[in-house]
């Protein structure tokens, strides 16, 4: 199966100047102030890139991804100016902000598993007493990130932020407010979903003519958390745990592997039925979080399609 994944690229591009590999994604800055951004079929957790790729896992980021831009560029605007093919997306060049904007509605994930370790505030934000994991937070918090070029993001304080010089604080203060309204928009888009949107990360940087910028992508199930709203409050009432759409699912079966990405940890084997169940987990996730049906694109030969695709859009403009 792994041939029926894209797990990197080496494209040929004209005008080429660089070539970044993330987690996930890998993006080529050309000449002309454009960005190429190819949504892999890498899965990561914990920081760490798993050795196997997901069927169609990059289209349905870059999908999602696409439609949530376009339903959020009245807020702010964003880089994207065309998917060309599924797994693609151009748009212009921006200078990255160094920090990941992490918005949390809800004790969960990182949150919670620091509140359990008897943390009462994160990233300077307090987290109220007598919180049980899964609860909403009074008014959502923002917990933002450093963007490690390797190894693990490291939460920060807004104070720390300004005070090393990171970003601004006049700048700091226009993402929190992109960052307040986005996750409200995302908030309505899920909810006529059945969704709760639980917690999210957002990525800004500046365009060339000096705008704030929203970039990378927003809303996908690698960046956010969802819950279904259906029997929220009876479970939490319960103490059972939510019922999920995010890539938490992956994230507890290494932790049942006893691997949460610590050093000397070994990663599990992916078998074959694993791969294809987190397949169909992404494809449902899609489905859910859009309300479209997923349409799979071709697996034939990945890399040449999207060569193909992106040569066929350069040459149309």
């Amino acid at each position: 199966m792994s041939s029926k994944t894209i797990m990197q690229t080496n494209l040929e591009l004209e005008g080429l100047e660089s070539k970044y590999i993330g987690k996930v994604r890998e993006v080529y800055r050309l000449q002309n102030k454009r960005l190429v951004m190819i949504a892999t079929d890498r899965l990561s957790a914990f920081d760490v890139v798993l050795p196997k790729g997901i069927p169609y896992k990059g289209q349905i980021l870059n999908q999602i991804a696409t439609q949530m831009m376009k339903a959020t560029a009245d807020i702010v605007p964003n880089w994207l100016e065309a998917t060309p093919d599924p797994n693609v997306a151009v748009g212009k060049l921006c200078e990255p902000f160094k920090v990941e904007m992490v918005i949390r509605g809800y004790l969960s994930g990182h949150a919670a598993r620091t509140y359990k370790a008897g943390g009462k505030m994160l990233c300077g934000e307090p987290m109220p007493k007598g919180m049980k994991e899964n609860d909403q937070f009074n008014t959502p918090i923002i917990t933002p990130a450093t963007k490690a070029e390797e190894g693990h993001d490291e939460d920060i304080s807004r104070e720390e932020i300004i005070r090393q010089g990171i970003v601004g604080e006049a700048d700091y203060t226009q993402l929190e407010k992109y960052t307040r309204a986005l996750f409200q928009r995302g908030t309505e888009i899920a909810q006529k979903q059945g969704l709760i949107l639980v917690d999210t990360k957002y990525e800004f940087g500046k365009s060339a003519e000096g705008e704030i910028v929203l970039i990378d992508e927003i809303h996908t199930p690698d960046s956010s958390r969802y819950f279904y709203e259906d029997g929220y409050a009876e479970r939490q009432e319960k103490g059972l745990p939510q019922k999920q759409l995010s890539k938490e699912f992956v994230r507890q079966w290494l932790i049942s592997k006893s691997f949460q990405g610590l050093d000397g940890q070994q990663l599990p084997e992916m078998d074959e039925e694993r791969i294809t169940s987190i397949s169909e987990r992404y494809i449902e996730l899609y489905e859910k979080i859009t309300g479209n049906s997923f349409t799979k694109a071709s697996l034939e030969d990945i890399p040449k399609r999207i060569q193909t695709n992106i040569d066929r859009y350069f040459s149309s403009l």
